[in-house]
């Protein structure tokens, strides 16, 4: 029987566990894989993976796959590890099913990406495991000669030294820092010194003047300490603060280049988790660093303190310090794990928390209120339990540390009084020593919470890894799509040729969502999509403006592939409207003029007069300056989508991309809008996707859309007089006869 190595891997994210079950069983057969890989080939989504998507990027890396319903005693040691789909909506690698010495119960040892390896009894396993007539889902892995022979990328981490640069810049700050700590650490070398002086020379020879000078230096270096600690610190606020802005920014900046796909399988939750990573960061980097610094500086010193005392005291303090250290870091490698699943939990919380007041108005319509509400109680639940098993080890590591420490402290304490009562030390240096070992105590403390601190930056590291690697969307090869590009005209003579394009969201396995799409979208016309929901209408438009890449053939803009266009050239030339459209919190010309740090007022009002927006905003109690809701709150959907086709006009672009943009509007404005749309439209290349005949009909082309290709081809006239699926769209809507 093959010995089955039981490597555990955490999901780093929410939707992770199927990729990270993988990344298992390939570690099990000495392979090492990145779980960012994995994600890529099994084609995740925001509701997860699909066993069908594991299966892909299994055989991607070399496995051979076989998934099955099976029951338990189907399940022998030579088919594991295996992933088992669990509870119907995750994924668990078995690792071992065994009997124990002690019961003839038969167990199983599993690694649940979102909790750890645990073994659970038949009567558990089954409960979460079994689907129905007493089977469950298995995949079954083995690795093919290609999985040994295969090099695969390895997953890179960010270092430390990626974050020390952020101090590069306060080096005049971090210099005071650290000479404000020196001195803070110097003052505290004094007074062990004053200690046994003030005890032999002064107590013991009943000299007041000795004791009054010794009393007056303690008093003068402990407000000098209390000086340079309240400087200390406003310095380390202020670099603090800074570093902690400079570190976000980057993130978003980062966060915002990466391809629309990249957020498709996140939550909110994920990013709002990520953002609070960097305080762990900027805390590791500007307060532990420096504290640790110093700490070991003031330890080192008051160790040769000790040994000019006595060595004797000396060796027991050290090798009972080592064992405290040993200890908390032991506690500290289980903890590490715990901490993976605190975050998911914290991510649950947060999505949880952000979907109920986000839903409120269709949770009180639907009555969902109570069932929103229990199911945050179960996350509070479970982040509670796991809480619980982090509170356990850290009584444990810090019960063992502190007892360990006070026997170090009593057993040093009772050597020097013995040594005292010997003769052998005087009663000025016993007291020097019990304040010696006070002030070592406390850079082994901070020793301790920086290697906490330390594991808590490696971790959020781990997580910010994943934005940082990840490829960006625009890259330097990439060509601008300038105005000059369209000819001396201003147009591309070309238009928009689509060539054969297919694409599918979850893998080669999935169905397709356009078909041989083969299609020319002519320059300076109006083209309309039309077709039943779920044909493919937006999805063509996204992968138009790159929020995707079609899996077979090509688009062309005149004569340079979209492939080699810079996405954001591209989108800068296109004035688009979704379905989904956001409003900002912020004010109406700013939601209309966007980007334009400047606003040019002149197409401002142009753009209001198109959208008929003049008599809405007249309304305002601040008119342009008036502040909307995040996503709209406030205004009807007619009105939202005033303002996004506002926002597209503003921009005077060469495209126009209009997916269901009036679908809101009252037939008045929308007849409105439309004739006045006409005249921007011309020399312009617009695509418009709509339902409505009234927006489709004066098109110079309309496209028919059916189950992902396109069935029909012309103008109104020419597709009513054709009686096919035009024509069935149309008698529907408006109840035309045969």
């Amino acid at each position: 029987m093959r010995s089955v190595k039981q490597k555990f891997i955490p999901q780093k994210d929410y939707m992770d566990c199927g990729p990270a079950c993988l990344a298992m069983v390939a570690a099990s057969y000495g392979k090492d894989i990145g779980v960012q890989y994995i994600r890529d080939k099994s084609y995740l989504t925001r509701d997860g993976v699909s066993l069908m998507g594991i299966t892909e990027a299994a055989e991607e890396i070399g496995f051979k796959s076989f998934a099955a319903e099976v029951d338990t005693s189907a399940i022998s040691d030579e088919f594991l590890p295996c992933i088992l789909h669990w509870n119907q909506n995750h994924f668990v690698v078995l690792y071992q099913v065994y009997r124990r010495f002690t019961s003839r119960k038969i167990y199983f040892k599993i690694a649940d990406p979102a909790h750890g390896i645990i073994s659970l009894s038949e009567e558990k396993f089954k409960k979460s495991w079994i689907v129905g007539d007493d089977k469950g889902v298995a995949l079954f892995l083995r690795p093919t000669t290609a999985f040994y022979e295969k090099t695969l990328p390895k997953e890179e981490t960010l270092s430390i030294k990626h974050l020390i640069n952020y101090l590069t810049p306060f080096k005049k700050q971090m210099f005071w820092m650290m000479l404000l700590l020196l001195l803070g650490t110097l003052t505290t070398f004094v007074f062990p010194v004053l200690t046994q002086r003030l005890i032999d020379d002064g107590v013991s020879k009943k000299n007041l003047t000795i004791i009054s000078y010794i009393l007056l230096a303690q008093l003068v270096f402990f407000l000098g300490n209390i000086i340079f600690g309240v400087l200390r610190n406003w310095i380390a606020l202020i670099v603090g603060t800074k570093i902690n802005i400079k570190i976000i920014s980057d993130f978003l900046k980062r966060l915002l280049a990466l391809p629309i796909r990249f957020f498709d399988t996140k939550l909110m939750g994920d990013f709002n988790q990520r953002i609070q990573d960097h305080e762990r960061i900027e805390n590791f980097l500007t307060s532990q660093s420096l504290l640790t610094l110093f700490s070991i500086v003031t330890f080192s010193v008051f160790f040769a303190f000790l040994w000019f005392y006595d060595f004797r005291i000396l060796v027991v303090y050290v090798s009972l310090t080592a064992i405290s250290v040993f200890w908390s870091l032991f506690w500290m490698r289980k903890r590490r794990i715990l901490d993976y699943f605190r975050f998911q939990q914290r991510i649950e919380n947060q999505q949880s928390i952000y979907e109920i007041v986000d839903g409120v108005s269709e949770m009180k319509l639907n009555q969902f209120e109570d069932y929103k509400r229990k199911e945050w109680e179960e996350i509070q639940q479970r982040l509670f339990d796991i809480n619980v098993r982090i509170l356990k080890f850290e009584q444990v590591q810090t019960s063992g540390f502190e007892f360990i420490n006070q026997l170090k402290n009593i057993l040093v304490t009772f050597l020097a009084a013995t040594f005292v009562v010997q003769g052998h030390m005087s009663l000025g240096a016993l007291l020097s020593v019990s304040y010696i070992i006070g002030q070592m105590n406390s850079p082994v403390f901070q020793l301790i919470s920086f290697f906490r601190s330390a594991q808590d930056a490696k971790l959020s590291l781990l997580r910010l890894s994943e934005v940082q690697n990840h490829p960006v969307e625009e890259q330097e090869q990439l060509i601008l799509l300038f105005e000059n590009k369209f000819g001396n005209n201003g147009s591309i003579k070309k238009g928009i040729d689509i060539k054969n394009i297919s694409f599918q969201y979850e893998g080669p396995q999935s169905p397709f969502v356009l078909k041989d799409i083969d299609i020319l979208i002519p320059e300076g016309k109006v083209t309309a999509i039309v077709g039943a929901s779920g044909s493919g209408k937006t999805t063509l438009l996204k992968i138009l403006l790159k929020f995707y890449e079609p899996i077979l053939g090509d688009i062309i803009f005149g004569d340079i592939n979209l492939k080699d266009i810079s996405p954001t050239s591209l989108r800068k030339n296109c004035g688009v409207v979704m379905q989904d459209g956001y409003i900002f919190s912020d004010s109406i010309e700013r939601n209309i003029a966007t980007g334009d740090e400047i606003i040019n007022y002149e197409k401002l009002e142009k753009a209001i007069d198109i959208a008929n927006l003049n008599e809405f905003i007249k309304e305002l109690p601040l008119g342009l300056k008036t502040r909307v809701g995040s996503k709209g709150n406030g205004i009807s959907g007619g009105q939202k989508q005033r303002i996004l086709i506002a926002r597209a006009v503003y921009k005077d672009p060469h495209y126009i991309f209009l997916d269901e943009a009036t679908s809101s509007l009252d037939a008045e404005n929308e007849k409105i809008i439309h004739d006045k749309l006409q005249a921007f439209f011309k020399s312009k290349t617009v695509i418009i996707i709509a339902h409505r005949l009234s927006t489709v009909k004066k098109a110079d082309q309309i496209l028919v859309m059916k189950q992902g290709t396109i069935v029909e081809t012309g103008n109104h006239r020419e597709l009513v007089e054709s009686r096919n699926e035009y024509f069935d769209l149309v008698k529907n809507q408006l109840e035309l006869g045969n």
